[in-house]
C-alpha cells in the first residue's frame, strides 16, 4: 500500500524534472531589452525582424558617446547603423547579454526541417565563457556571416544561427549558443530579448 501512497509524489518529481528540463533550452545569463523600431524606423534592425527575410541576423550592442546613449546595429550582410536612445530606453537600463551584446533574427530551419521561429542569441562564446570560468567581463565574441554561420574570435567554433545555434565543429561537452526568449511584431514594430 505504501507503493501506492508514493505514486503522486514520483509522478509531481518527474514533471518538475521535465520542466526543468524544457527550461534548460534558455539561458540564465542577465539579459533585458525592447526597442520599438516604429520610432527609430532603423532598416539594418528591420531586415532582422522581418519574417520574409529568414536567415538575416542583427547584433544589438549600445555604446555612449559624448553622454548620450546609442543602440548600434550590425546585421549578417554587413549592414551598419545607429540611433540614439530614447527617453524610455534610458530609463530601462538594457542588459544587452552577458557583454553588451544579443544577436535577434529569424531561422532558416530548426531541429524537424520546418521553418524556424524568431530567436535571440548571446554574442559570447558559451564554450569559451565556460572554459575560462568568465562570466564578469567576457571578451570572445562571435563574429556574424552572411551564410548564417557565427564564428568564435577565440576558439573558432562555428555556431548556426539558422538552426538553433547549435555548434558544428565541437567537441564532446561543447554546447550551442547561449538563447534567450525573443519575440518581435514586425520589421517596423517592437523586438524584445529577455531571460527566461
Amino acid at each position: 500500500m505504501k507503493r501506492i501512497g508514493l505514486l503522486p509524489f514520483y509522478i509531481f518529481t518527474l514533471m518538475l524534472l521535465v520542466a526543468c528540463e524544457a527550461d534548460q533550452e534558455y539561458s540564465t545569463w542577465p539579459c533585458r531589452f525592447s526597442c520599438n523600431n516604429q520610432i527609430h524606423q532603423d532598416a539594418t534592425l528591420a531586415t532582422a525582424l522581418d519574417p520574409n527575410s529568414r536567415g538575416v541576423f542583427c547584433m544589438i550592442t549600445e555604446n555612449t558617446r559624448a553622454g548620450v546613449k546609442y543602440l548600434c546595429f550590425k546585421n549578417s550582410d554587413g549592414l551598419e547603423s545607429q540611433v540614439p536612445e530614447s527617453a524610455e530606453e534610458v530609463e530601462a537600463r538594457f542588459i544587452l547579454g552577458l557583454n553588451n551584446g544579443i544577436i535577434v533574427g529569424y531561422q532558416t530551419l530548426n531541429t524537424d526541417g520546418a521553418y524556424g521561429g524568431f530567436v535571440g542569441y548571446d554574442v559570447q562564446c558559451p564554450n569559451c565563457v565556460r572554459r575560462e570560468n568568465n562570466t564578469v567581463n567576457p571578451t570572445y565574441r562571435i563574429v556574424m556571416a552572411s551564410t548564417g554561420i557565427a564564428t568564435c574570435s577565440k576558439c573558432g567554433k562555428k555556431y548556426d544561427m539558422n538552426n538553433g545555434g547549435i555548434v558544428l565543429n565541437g567537441e564532446k561537452g561543447d554546447s550551442g549558443l547561449e538563447k534567450y526568449v525573443a519575440n518581435t511584431t514586425g520589421a517596423w514594430g517592437i523586438v524584445s530579448v529577455f531571460r527566461r
